[in-house]
């Protein structure tokens, strides 16, 4: 057997082309149409239709979402967040203890298996104080972003895009409301309105609505130049049309993150004016309300009773920061995170 005939036998049996029970050579099969040979134009025709086939594209929500679970800080925060919310707002079907209870015999005492934060001066479970005081702190939060960031976005859309004269006009409204001391005026407005939640949340949210409204109208001032608001314009599409369908869509990402970050100062300036004694009054609580109670405690071994209002305080803001870097990453098609 020649060289050329042994390749041919050991690559037929190598490759099991077989014709009539017998081995056959590579070039009997190409001329016999058997074995794996007869696969190639199918494989070809497969692989081209793979190389010609158009990717499916991504929907911008699709875009969001992958960007936004890669940021695994901003999930965890998130998940937290909800968690906090979930756990203060349905406080009175799993809290033991009512938070207002006194018990005068048992006194403050240490965080342990029956009161795993420990008591106050006046024998109060403080784990289901703190759990109620999150419904105030957490609602005020919540409430004054979602009102500031609405009105802030509606008079940035409007100042952006009208421009000229209405512009100037919103311009020095805010302008104004900036430079005004913010504790001094929530102080007097408090004092003189009283300490509801509702008029809480209205003083504040009046207070905040003009950082928004200065990043919405520098970004309407850019967006309404593009060419899709011009051909809106020539379509006959009036202003609130082209602002509400055209514009704020394309500003959503600072609006959303900066509403997150509104939720944060919220807490933290109640916090402030329940700690200097203008904020909630007793006997409803909050977290700075709980603060402002036990700094008289620091250094003692009643100490505990400010760690963990303090800790809520802390790892809410935490989180909502985390969770607006994220959101932050998401809607930015620029960014790293892709």
């Amino acid at each position: 057997m020649s060289a050329g005939d042994e390749f041919r036998h050991r690559t037929s049996e190598e490759d099991g082309l077989f014709l009539g029970g017998e081995p056959v050579g590579v070039d009997v099969a190409v001329e016999q149409g058997v074995g794996p040979v007869e696969l190639i134009p199918d494989a070809i025709a497969d692989v081209e239709l793979a190389h010609t086939a158009e990717p499916v594209p991504r929907t911008q929500w699709q875009l969001f979402r992958r960007r936004f679970f890669r940021h695994r800080m901003a999930v965890i925060s998130g998940v937290v967040l909800v968690g906090l919310y979930v756990a203060c707002f349905s406080a009175k079907w799993w809290v033991p203890f009512d938070p207002n209870k006194q018990n005068l015999l048992l006194g403050p005492v240490s965080p342990r298996a029956s009161h795993w934060f420990g008591t106050d001066e006046l024998g109060r479970d403080q784990f289901a104080r703190i759990v109620y005081a999150g419904q105030i702190s957490l609602k005020i939060g919540l409430a004054v972003a979602l009102i500031s960031t609405v009105v802030g976005a509606v008079l940035g859309a409007i100042a952006g895009f009208f421009g000229k004269v209405t512009d100037q006009f919103l311009m020095r409204i805010t302008d104004l409301f900036l430079v005004v001391p913010a504790i001094a005026i929530l102080a007097i407005a408090l004092r003189r309105f009283g300490h509801s939640d509702t008029t809480i949340i209205l003083v504040l949210a009046g207070l905040f609505w003009m950082y928004i409204a200065r990043i919405v109208r520098g970004q309407v001032l850019s967006i309404k130049e593009k060419e899709f608001v011009e051909a809106a314009r020539a379509a006959g599409g009036s202003a609130p049309r082209i602002i509400g369908r055209h514009i704020i869509p394309n500003v959503v990402g600072p609006i959303v993150v900066n509403a997150t970050l509104a939720v944060a100062t919220a807490i933290i300036t109640e916090s402030t004016l329940s700690f200097l004694g203008f904020g909630v009054q007793p006997p409803r609580t909050s977290w700075g309300n709980m603060l402002s109670t036990a700094e008289g405690y620091v250094g003692t071994s009643n100490a505990y009773l400010l760690y963990f209002p303090g800790l809520a305080i802390l790892l809410t803001v935490l989180a909502v920061n985390f969770l607006g870097d994220g959101l932050r990453d998401a809607f930015d098609p620029q960014g790293g995170r892709q």
